[in-house]
């Protein structure tokens, strides 16, 4: 297959190439700029600078390449961005994503939107796919206006909400885990939230379950995510102790003790039945993915 993937020089979409030129799909990867990932040499590897909030400059690239599946990925994700410069995120998150499906249309494409566990208000955790949403900050309402575009797409289009990704970083991209051990080993203290739940998502189980996605053109929304259900503060206790640095270093708060923008759902979580029924998927335990993010 012919997919073109948006965010590629993110985390995600590091993982994501990886796993698709493995089962030897064409990967059209586009970003912003110069392609920041090591796959330049393989056959079915193509990178395309492209931003896709330009429509002239996403026609181009549609036209161009022609994909029959698009993967999108990239958007403005950090929530305090999000509600500081809400006018950018609702071009990047919303108007793109609209702009991105005009063009898939036009190609008959598969759409697949990434979404996120804050399009739920966290008052009660372990969301279904069929839960009721209510967004607690932009970012979280952007998503879900995008999330309602997608489900008018007449060419076939699947949604794939995650939760907390972290992993091995690659390109320089930070995660909870990978932050906590960059604290710890300079000494410095690390205050994080223990008033919120979620369940930590390892990134390559995303990147296969997207693909599983794809491969069975399974269509709807699904969620995907680890099945442990952690506070922040739990999982930097956790990786302080795989990682056999100072625990007591790592203090524990609540969100009121951080002056952030954008308020945060206190119980996310999801239930992946079906992702486990349709797809086949079976994610890592917490600490085996904590063991990959660090061998």
């Amino acid at each position: 297959m012919k997919i073109l993937i948006t965010g590629v020089n993110g985390f995600l979409g590091y993982y994501l190439t990886e796993q698709l030129l493995a089962k030897q799909h064409t990967v059209i990867a586009t970003g912003k700029g110069e392609c920041r990932l090591p796959f330049a040499q393989q056959d079915n590897f193509i990178y395309s600078s492209m931003d896709f909030t330009d429509p002239f400059n996403v026609h181009d690239v549609f036209e161009k390449h022609a994909p029959g599946v698009v993967i999108h990925a990239g958007a403005m994700s950090k929530p305090d961005d999000c509600e500081q410069n809400q006018w950018q995120a609702y071009i990047t998150n919303v108007e793109a994503t609209v702009t991105m499906l005009l063009n898939a249309e036009e190609h008959k494409s598969f759409f697949v939107f990434i979404s996120t566990d804050f399009i739920f208000d966290g008052e009660r955790g372990m969301y279904k796919e069929e839960d009721e949403p209510g967004p607690v900050n932009f970012y979280g309402k952007t998503k879900l206006e995008a999330e309602d575009a997608v489900k008018e797409y007449e060419q076939g289009w699947a949604i794939v909400r995650t939760v907390l990704v972290y992993g091995k970083p690659q390109m320089g991209k930070a995660n909870i885990l990978t932050v906590v051990k960059e604290k710890l080993e300079k000494g410095e203290t690390y205050n994080v939230v223990d008033d919120q739940s979620r369940t930590p998502t390892y990134v390559e189980d995303l990147a296969a379950g997207i693909i599983a996605v794809i491969e069975k053109k399974a269509k709807g929304v699904y969620h995907i995510s680890g099945e442990d259900i952690l506070t922040p503060y739990q999982m930097a206790c956790k990786a302080a102790v795989h990682l056999g640095l100072d625990q007591s270093l790592i203090k524990k708060a609540t969100a009121a003790d951080f002056s952030q923008p954008a308020k945060r759902p206190a119980r996310t979580g999801f239930a992946i039945d079906k992702a486990k029924r349709d797809l086949g998927y079976t994610p890592l335990s917490f600490e085996e993915g904590l063991k990959k993010t660090f061998e």
